[in-house]
């Protein structure tokens, strides 16, 4: 499922049994680590982060009834370089060694700091309505937007702008600068 997210088509739509996005993560991470895809953890979870989405997390109550219960957007945390090499403009020894130490502490952070991923709930079923929680982030609104014909777009930004303010000028700059950074 992975492999065929990663190039066979725009979507992949599959089920699952994770009580919580993280669980799903996990749970498809070892799925690859024992099938012998990967031999590390983390590039098994990066693959796995790398297809998700969104998740959209069905429930049954206890009369039977099926409901959607949130649906969650998976946004990979960018492994960026922001060491610094301001030191060679330091002036005195003492600076100097600050700009190591803002260095190194950086890189035990990063070497250290397992997150991969970031879960958002995007909206959650409270009190016996759908309530909106928090805006789908500039890429997915860009790809998204890159799927549909005209009146779907106009449709889409009339939805983004009545749940999370943004202005149909503001999606377009948006989608924009998510180009260029690619």
């Amino acid at each position: 499922m992975i492999q065929a997210a990663q190039v066979a088509s725009k979507f992949t739509l599959f089920t699952h049994h994770a009580k919580t996005f993280p669980n799903l993560v996990t749970a498809l991470r070892n799925s690859l680590l024992k099938l012998g895809m990967f031999n590390d953890e983390k590039t098994a979870e990066e693959q796995v982060v790398g297809v998700l989405n969104f998740d959209i997390h069905l429930v049954k109550d206890f009369k039977g009834r099926r409901y959607i219960e949130r649906v969650t957007e998976c946004i990979p945390v960018e492994d960026k370089n922001e060491y610094t090499f301001d030191h060679r403009k330091e002036k005195t020894l003492d600076k100097k060694i600050d700009k190591f130490f803002d260095n190194a502490t950086y890189y035990f952070t990063k070497s250290t700091n397992k997150e991969l991923y970031k879960s958002v709930n995007i909206m959650e079923y409270q009190d016996g309505k759908y309530v909106m929680t928090n805006k789908i982030s500039d890429e997915n609104i860009k790809e998204m937007r890159n799927n549909m014909d005209e009146a779907d777009i106009e449709k889409f930004d009339n939805f983004l702008e009545r749940n999370w303010g943004s202005s149909k000028k503001e999606v377009k700059k948006h989608t924009r600068k998510v180009a260029e950074k690619k």
